[in-house]
């Protein structure tokens, strides 16, 4: 298959839209083609081609942040001497002294499917502010690698942040190029913008399920998703970063896990199934010991489990990691009704705000997981409404 990038890289008649322009590109360090070049140094190296600035979004350009609301500089590239302007710093959104220096913006993000993961609200903030701006877009297309379903419940309105920009179900099966096109749709953006659509992508297809495995590399887009089989579990086990419960950051296997100190797994899995054993398909959970070397719990024996999805007791149709987490939380409450579940602090520069509620676009969880009345059906209808509509709501921007 071909990606955006090696497309524009490959075809001249691609980029003949950006002879004598001024060309910006906004990437991370997955932003690679299919010879692990970094996209920065591949576009440069183009005779054609006049790259005047770069962008570097959470995480930064080329470096890893290691944590959630670490922020990086802006900096002057050593090799291609270009001013590189991140846009995880003092700023969110660019500013006009950073759009003056391009006329056309190259987006060529990895992204993981999950409408938390910050580089899709970089993706609406740059549509906007290149519409403001008289500047254009191009968004290189990769993969989704967790392919088509949809889980979980819409972002309600007034709960927009930098990881809620818009009302996505948590697991949304676009690509960033096909939710380019539902930014501008939705938000009436009169904005120049293409999308360089991949070539040979088949999401439904396994054992990659939308990643080429066997084709391409998989590198990190940020550094707590170390592999493939860490976006499945994703769109669930981020929910644990608004819990007191580790999510496995500072082992080997950051979102993958679920543990504390004070656990018992075995009553507490043993409690899922019994609350909704159709949420626990398609993978296998594993009762595990772990102790971080850093981050939550750190230094302290962890007892939980580990959601294993790749090998063949995998079923891409039946896995639903949200509902998974969603069950697990219900599950403890209902152990030990008085745990300390959720974390209080300060989530992603969002003042008086639970955690937890920031991350899943609203208090709906939060409020049925604390509802000693409330069942797994209740939580099934609103999600199975949410869901619903969004299929039929993001029909028409789909590429593939």
């Amino acid at each position: 298959m071909k990606l955006g990038i090696d497309r524009v890289l490959e075809d001249p008649a691609i980029r003949r839209p950006l002879a004598g322009r001024r060309v910006a590109l906004l990437a991370h360090p997955a932003s690679v083609t299919r010879s692990l070049a970094h996209s920065l140094d591949a576009l440069a190296s183009l005779g054609d081609l006049r790259l005047t600035a770069a962008f570097g979004p959470q995480h930064g350009l080329r470096g890893d942040k290691q944590d959630n609301m670490i922020e990086s500089p802006d900096f002057e590239d050593p090799v291609h001497h270009i001013p590189v302007f991140s846009l995880y710093g003092d700023v969110r959104r660019p500013t006009a002294a950073m759009l003056d220096t391009f006329d056309v913006l190259l987006v060529d993000l990895q992204d993981v499917g999950t409408r938390i993961y910050t580089f899709i609200t970089t993706l609406r903030y740059v549509l906007e502010a290149a519409a403001s701006h008289g500047k254009a877009v191009w968004v290189l297309d990769r993969p989704n690698p967790i392919g088509r379903p949809v889980e979980g419940l819409r972002l309600r309105p007034g709960q927009e942040s930098f990881v809620g920009a818009a009302p996505l179900p948590m697991r949304h099966g676009l690509t960033m190029g096909e939710l380019a096109h539902w930014f501008v749709r939705e938000l009436r953006l009169d904005v120049e913008y293409e999308v360089v659509a991949m070539e040979g992508w088949r999401p439904s297809e396994g054992p990659g399920y939308g990643w080429p495995l066997g084709e391409r590399s998989w590198v990190n887009p940020s550094p707590n998703i170390p592999s493939l089989w860490t976006t499945r579990p994703y769109p669930g086990t981020v929910l644990l970063e608004g819990t007191t419960l580790s999510e496995g950051r500072g082992t080997t296997r950051p979102l993958e896990v679920l543990g504390a100190p004070d656990l018992d797994p075995r009553a507490l899995l043993a409690t899922m199934s019994s609350l909704a054993p159709q949420w626990l398909r398609g993978c296998r959970l594993r009762p595990c010991w772990f102790e971080p070397t850093f981050h939550k719990h750190v230094g302290t024996l962890c007892a939980g489990f580990q959601i294993h999805v790749d090998d063949p007791a995998y079923d891409h149709d039946a896995f639903r990691p949200w509902r998974l987490m969603a069950v697990a939380f219900k599950a403890l409450r209902t152990l030990r009704p008085d745990y300390p579940l959720w974390r209080e602090f300060v989530y992603e520069y969002e003042p008086g705000r639970m955690a937890i509620d920031v991350l899943n676009g609203g208090p709906l969880l939060r409020e049925w997981v604390d509802d000693p009345a409330a069942t797994v059906g209740d939580l099934e209808a609103m999600v199975v409404a949410d869901e619903t509509a969004w299929l039929a709501e993001r029909r028409g921007v789909e590429v593939y």
